[in-house]
């Protein structure tokens, strides 16, 4: 599994011309799976995330988690996080789990996700338009193998 956590101070997601989830402060999450990811999985990177430590303190220090009181998480489904274009210049995304496990993957981390905070999402599979203000800017790579 896969997450790219970019800090934000507003985000949204469009579909078809429709705003299908919107945040102000918090995060945008891409999220991709691969083979063998699970709950197990999940749970770690959901525990990960909601205690990543990447906005400021009193003294201007990246020292505290998101506020789960003020703050919320744009989670947007990503395969290409695991496309692969060491050989050649088009990307392979044979890495990629297939849509039909990934996308139950998917709900059940924004189910647990949803737990803790406030979760707005795109639409899993769709063509989507997303626009982002990353406050930092600050963007973290997290990967459970």
């Amino acid at each position: 599994m896969r997450v790219v956590v970019q800090r934000s101070l507003e985000a949204s997601c469009e579909v078809d011309g429709k705003i299908t989830g919107k945040i102000d402060k918090g995060m945008v999450l891409l999220v991709g799976f691969t083979e063998g990811d699970d709950k197990e999985t999940i749970d770690y990177m959901v525990r990960k995330i909601l205690n990543l430590r990447i906005f400021d303190d009193e003294n201007g220090v990246m020292n505290k988690s998101i506020d789960k009181e003020s703050s919320a998480i744009l989670s947007i489904s990503q395969f290409t996080l695991y496309g692969d274009a060491k050989k050649g210049n088009r990307p392979s995304y044979i890495k990629a789990l297939n849509g039909e496990q990934a996308i139950k993957l998917y709900d059940y981390f924004n189910e647990e996700l949803k737990k803790e905070i406030h979760v707005e999402t795109g639409i899993f599979g769709a063509e989507m338009k997303i626009s982002l203000i990353n406050d930092g800017p600050i963007t973290i790579l997290l990967e459970k193998e």
